[in-house]
């Protein structure tokens, strides 16, 4: 029982990460009818912008942290909207998934060759001094994952539930021609989206280099576990992702230990098959009509 709830707290640590990634992708989805699948990508950048702040311009960790979500909003969010989604949008899902695989491509093979491919170090963000209760030895950094995830997802949350620009954003999500015909900036909501999909890229950064340490690749596996998390919860739903992606890091974090570690990729890959036999909407997903 000890080592299953050490495990558990381990898996619902690391699926806390892959949920706010996979909310990136909810909100794209929801806005804009975009499926960006250089989202692994968008969460690896900023960590090597983390680590040159940190080691290369031994700047203090707080303008360091403050300078990579900063870098992330404007790179990620605001100038490839502009830039690519802008141009693509009208065009369909199709072009812009092929164009964000491009990008995906291009940001991590840039990355291998202009900078490193070895994995550097990152500075833990929380302390590693274990927790004992009794004979269960827990992580600071795993529950401090969980606790910060879960208040930005909650501020989140309540931005979309409680402010005017929140609102528009459910309206765009439910029918974006009629939020047009309302008035409702439909363009500038899509570029505040892509922003707060950077900025939740970032701290999901910040919170998983530390674990995984930087490398050009991690973006791989990383952006495929929140994609399956999205589909497995319901890609259109906030509250789908935050379950599909602490499933997601539970079930395989539990399979490595007491099935195969090395085969722990596998079985979230059978619940998003399952899920989409069972329930293509997503276990919290709704179904939805489709539309010009």
């Amino acid at each position: 029982m000890t080592d299953f709830i050490q495990l558990l707290v381990a898996g619902i640590s690391i699926g806390s990460i892959y949920a706010m990634t996979a909310i990136g992708f909810v909100l794209l989805w929801q806005t804009s009818n975009t499926i960006n699948f250089a989202q692994g990508e968008f969460v690896v950048l900023p960590a090597f912008a983390m680590v040159l702040f940190l080691t290369v311009f031994r700047w203090p960790f707080a303008a360091a942290l403050l300078a990579t979500v900063l870098v992330s909003t404007l790179l990620l969010g605001f100038l490839v909207k502009e830039v690519l989604v802008a141009r693509l949008l009208e065009a369909g899902v199709l072009p812009l998934v092929i164009a964000t695989i491009g990008l995906s491509l291009l940001i991590r093979y840039s990355l291998q060759y202009f900078w490193t491919p070895l994995a550097l170090p990152f500075p833990p963000v929380f302390s590693r001094v274990p927790i004992r209760l009794g004979t269960i030895v827990l992580s600071w950094e795993e529950l401090m994952n969980v606790l910060l995830v879960g208040i930005v997802i909650g501020a989140l949350q309540l931005f979309i539930t409680r402010t005017k620009l929140g609102w528009a954003m459910q309206a765009v999500a439910q029918n974006r021609t009629l939020a047009t015909v309302l008035g409702i900036d439909v363009s500038r909501l899509v570029t505040l989206t892509f922003v707060l999909n950077a900025a939740l890229a970032a701290v999901a950064a910040i919170l998983i280099a530390p674990v995984y340490l930087v490398k050009y690749d991690i973006g791989i596996g990383l952006g495929l576990k929140a994609f399956y998390a999205a589909i497995i919860g319901g890609f259109n739903q906030i509250r789908g992702a935050l379950l599909g992606g602490l499933l997601v890091g539970v079930v395989e974090t539990l399979a490595a230990a007491y099935l195969s570690s090395q085969f722990r990729d596998a079985f979230a890959l059978v619940i998003l098959i399952a899920v989409l036999l069972l329930k293509p909407e997503g276990i919290w997903g709704v179904k939805e009509e489709w539309s010009s």
